[in-house]
């Protein structure tokens, strides 16, 4: 019954039903939408993890030739403060470069390998 001066009226039984069908498939699309954007951050949170252990160990092994390639060096000056004469300056100059060459092509491949891997590691997730 309505009361006087107020205007009321019946939502219909099958309005409230398509209401509540509309809110519910809303509800499902938003949960479903939420689900997905938590397997992505997850999912970028493991890459990034995977990208900055990947550079952490391509640093260290950088860090590791250059430790080397420096300790190289101080070896070749000690040598050339010891050397006699030109002959001993240029054959251990000789020495020095051709080992410092082959060093080096290993550091690069090595380098290349660990690069490649940490490449491969991150476009599998």
């Amino acid at each position: 019954m309505a009361k006087q001066g107020s205007l009321s009226f019946e939502i219909p039984t099958e309005f409230r039903a398509l209401a509540e069908k509309s809110v519910e498939q809303a509800r499902q699309a938003f949960d479903s939408i939420m689900a997905a954007a938590a397997q992505a951050a997850t999912r970028a949170d493991r890459q990034a993890a995977d990208a900055r252990a990947g550079a952490k160990e391509v640093g260290e092994l950088a860090v590791r030739f250059a430790e080397r390639n420096i300790a190289a060096s101080f070896d070749f000056a000690q040598q050339l403060a010891r050397a006699k004469d030109s002959e001993e300056v240029l054959a251990l100059h000789a020495d020095y470069v051709k080992r410092q060459i082959a060093a080096l092509t290993d550091q690069g491949k090595e380098l290349s390998k660990e690069a490649a891997k940490m490449a491969g590691s991150a476009t599998q997730h």
